[in-house]
C-alpha cells in the first residue's frame, strides 16, 4: 500500500515548510525511520523521517517547494507495487504544464511586437542610455515608444532607486515576516526598561566560566517562577499559564534568527543551563536543531549587546506574551552611597502583551530580573 510523506507541523503557528534537500532519488530503497528529506520550517531545519520501509517511488515537491502543514512530499511504496493513478496524476501539477506551453508563447509575441513599435529616434536614445525598451510605455498611436517616452524613462530613473538585488521572501525570512507581523497586529505591545548593575555578575562571570546570557536565562526562570502571568499565553480570550518554564535564546545565524528552547530552565543549575546552552548554540549553527528543541518556549530572550546596541524595543515571539530585550555591558559612572563611582552597567527591555499583564506587574517582572544579577 502507497504511503505518503508528509509535511510535518513543527509548531501551533507553523504554516508551511521548505524542502532544503532530499537524501534518496526516486526508485531508492527506504527504511521506516531513516532521515528521508531535511526541511526548513520555524527558523531551523529538520530531517523528516521515512514513515514506511519501501521504495521512494514518487517526488512530489522537489527541493525550493514550499508545502504546506501535512502536504504530501512523496510517495513510498512496496518494491513491486505501481503507484496509484491519483498519485501519479498529481505528480505533474497543472501550473507546470501552462507554464511549459502557455507562458512562453506569450512572452516571443509580446517580444516580436515590441521591437517593431520604436521609433528609430526611440530606438537611439535606449541604445545610448542601456535602456530595455520591454520596460518602456509608448504613448503612441497604437502604443508606439516614440523619443519622449524614453526621455521620461530616464529622468524616472535619475530618482529612483536602482535594485541590486532581489531576495525571495521565503523559508526562515517568510517565517520572521509573518511572525512579527503576526504579534505586531494583534498585540498592544508596551516596552519596559530598566538598568542593572553587572559588578557581581561580571565577578560570577570570571570565577565559573559561565556567559551573561546564561545567567540571564537562569535570572528570567527564576523571575517567571515567581511572576507565573508572565509566563503565559492569551488563547480564544482565556489567558492560560503555562506549567513548563522554557526559555529560547533567539540567536543569529546566516538563515536568520533562530530560537532555540531551554525547557525547564527554573529547574536547572547555571552550570546545567550553561551547558544545554552550549549545545543548542552548536546545533544551531549547524542547522541540526530537533523539533523538540525548537518548539514549546513560553519567553524569549534576545541579546543584541555584542552590537553596541544600549537598548531597544524587541517584538514579542507569538504565543508568548512577553520578550526581554539585552543591551551590552559598559562602564558608566554612577553615584553610590554619595560617592561617583564607575560600574558596569547593561540595559534591559521588557515588551509585553498589554492585553494580559499590565504595567505594574511587568515592571515588578523586571525588578526581580535585575535582583538576581545583581545578586547572582
Amino acid at each position: 500500500m502507497a504511503t505518503e510523506i508528509l509535511m510535518p507541523r513543527l509548531s501551533l503557528t507553523m504554516k508551511e515548510g521548505t524542502v532544503i534537500e532530499w537524501f534518496k532519488k526516486e526508485g531508492d530503497t527506504v527504511e521506516k525511520g531513516e532521515p528521508l528529506v531535511e526541511v526548513l520550517s520555524e527558523k531551523a531545519t529538520y530531517d523528516v523521517e521515512a514513515p514506511a520501509s519501501g521504495v521512494l517511488r514518487k517526488i512530489l515537491a522537489p527541493k525550493g517547494t514550499d508545502v504546506p502543514v501535512a502536504g504530501i512530499l512523496g510517495i513510498i511504496t512496496a518494491p513491486d507495487e505501481e503507484l496509484p493513478e491519483i498519485e501519479v496524476a498529481a505528480a505533474v501539477p497543472r501550473i507546470e504544464v501552462e507554464e511549459a506551453v502557455a507562458v512562453p508563447e506569450r512572452k516571443v509575441v509580446e517580444r516580436v511586437e515590441e521591437r517593431f513599435i520604436a521609433s528609430p529616434a526611440a530606438k537611439r536614445l535606449a541604445r545610448e542610455h542601456d535602456i530595455d525598451l520591454t520596460q518602456v510605455r509608448g504613448t503612441g498611436p497604437e502604443g508606439r515608444i516614440v523619443e519622449e517616452d524614453v526621455r521620461s524613462l530616464i529622468e524616472e530613473m535619475k530618482v529612483t532607486p536602482r535594485v541590486r538585488e532581489v531576495i525571495p521572501l521565503t523559508g526562515i525570512k517568510k517565517t520572521a515576516a509573518e511572525r512579527v507581523s503576526l504579534s505586531a497586529r494583534t498585540a498592544p505591545q508596551t516596552t519596559l526598561t530598566m538598568e542593572v548593575d553587572m559588578s557581581n555578575a561580571m565577578k560570577l562571570h570570571e570565577k565559573v566560566q559561565v556567559s551573561y546570557t546564561d545567567m540571564l536565562v537562569r535570572a528570567v526562570a527564576k523571575a517567571l517562577r515567581e511572576h507565573s502571568i508572565i509566563n503565559s499565553t492569551l488563547e480564544d480570550e482565556k489567558i492560560k499559564i503555562f506549567a513548563d518554564i522554557n526559555v529560547g535564546v533567539a540567536v543569529a545565524t546566516e538563515r536568520g534568527l533562530i530560537v532555540p528552547v531551554i525547557r525547564n530552565a527554573d529547574k536547572k543549575t547555571l552550570e546545567e543551563i550553561a551547558s544545554v546552552s552550549k549545545e543548542l548554540f552548536e546545533k544551531t549553527k549547524q542547522g541540526k536543531l530537533t523539533k523538540e528543541e525548537l518548539t514549546g518556549g513560553t519567553f524569549t530572550i534576545t541579546n543584541l549587546g555584542m552590537y553596541g546596541v544600549d537598548i531597544f524595543t524587541p517584538i514579542i515571539n507569538p504565543p508568548e506574551t512577553a520578550i526581554l530585550g539585552v543591551g551590552r555591558v559598559v562602564e558608566r559612572p554612577v553615584v553610590v552611597d554619595g560617592q561617583i563611582m564607575v560600574r558596569p552597567l547593561m540595559q534591559l527591555s521588557l515588551t509585553f502583551d498589554h492585553r494580559v499583564v499590565d504595567g505594574a506587574p511587568a515592571a515588578e517582572f523586571l525588578q526581580k530580573i535585575k535582583k538576581f544579577l545583581e545578586n547572582p
